[in-house]
């Protein structure tokens, strides 16, 4: 059982990881390069609805860091629901 759990938890810890890649790639415009693509497909499904709820703040996009705010509690869920089966 402790083996899942950190299987799933480093799996979230990589997803977070190339959320924020793909987050900074933004910022210098590489997202055009082959892996800017690979992480568009990998992160857009995911950022899409916090993009339909939260306008942007002038050219601020808030919405990945509540993205990023539900991916740390759904980590912090899994760790609780692991804990209370064992």
């Amino acid at each position: 059982m402790d083996f899942i759990l950190m299987i799933l938890l480093l799996l979230l810890r990589i997803y977070s990881y190339i959320l924020l890649i793909y987050i900074f790639m933004s910022w210098f415009n590489i997202r055009d390069t082959q892996i800017g693509r690979l992480f568009g497909q990998l992160c857009e499904p995911y950022l899409e609805p916090f993009r339909r709820v939260i306008p942007p703040l002038g050219m601020i996009d808030i919405s990945p860091i509540v993205a990023f705010i539900v991916l740390d509690l759904a980590r912090a869920g899994i760790r609780q629901i692991f804990a209370w089966l064992m």
